[in-house]
């Protein structure tokens, strides 16, 4: 047991990129297998090997949640960590189904989709990208706090030029927000529209802010990545 902890411990030893792989291979497997379940007609057979693959790779999970558990100090900094969270979601679906009827709570298991998330604590890139984050995070702040009262001028300006012509689609500024959001965003579903010259002229302008809206955070965070890269190449 003590030699495990310490391969989970030391995840640079060759010991511990191994355990490292062989954890994230489960991971990949276990997200098919998930996937594969959702085929109709799949034949009862193949349905119960599958259930012991998802057996074996909770457990699997469980033993490196008991193991960073015992190698964090204090144990509970583990547990209270966003990687730590993310590894008990990772297997909270499994015995929450055991012994109970979850047909009415299906969407538990979608829980399972973490696991994905775990991939993250075995890729250095990572870690680059959160401490770019970090570095930006007051950039990033700003922005949002801007994004979020350019979203508002958004709603009202279109309330303001279609309220009158489409009161449906445009009937108050909360109303109006969805079209404000898929504009910004430059996603445009096509489901509510201007039609008015004002509210066409009005779109326009947003469209514009919306380009910017996505171009300048990820420069923020390419500046930040370029960064971190230099932080570690010196």
């Amino acid at each position: 047991m003590n030699r495990l902890v310490l391969m989970v411990k030391d995840e640079a030893s060759p010991a511990g990129r191994r355990l490292n792989l062989f954890v994230q291979s489960l991971i990949v497997v276990s997200i098919i297998g998930f996937s594969i379940e959702t085929l109709p007609d799949l034949p009862a057979r193949f349905r119960s090997v599958l259930s012991g693959v998802e057996l074996f790779c909770v457990a699997v999970f469980t033993i490196e949640i008991v193991l960073r558990t015992m190698a964090s100090r204090p144990k509970t900094k583990y547990l209270f960590s966003f990687f730590g969270i993310v590894d008990i979601l990772a297997v909270v679906p499994f015995y929450l189904s055991l012994g109970v009827d979850l047909r009415s709570l299906r969407v538990v298991r979608m829980l399972r989709m973490i696991r994905l998330m775990k991939l993250a604590r075995y890729n250095s890139a990572y870690y680059r990208i959160a401490e770019a984050v970090r570095i930006a995070r007051e950039e990033l702040l700003i922005f949002a706090v801007g994004a979020v009262i350019m979203l508002y001028i958004a709603a009202v300006g279109i309330y303001h030029f279609e309220n009158e012509a489409q009161p449906e689609a445009f009937g108050s500024v909360f109303h109006s927000m969805w079209w404000a959001v898929t504009t910004m965003t430059t996603v445009g579903y096509g489901d509510v529209y201007p039609v008015t010259t004002g509210g066409k002229f009005f779109t326009f302008f947003i469209l514009m802010l919306g380009l910017g809206i996505i171009a300048i955070p990820t420069g923020i965070i390419a500046s930040a990545l370029t960064k971190v890269r230099e932080r570690q190449v010196n």
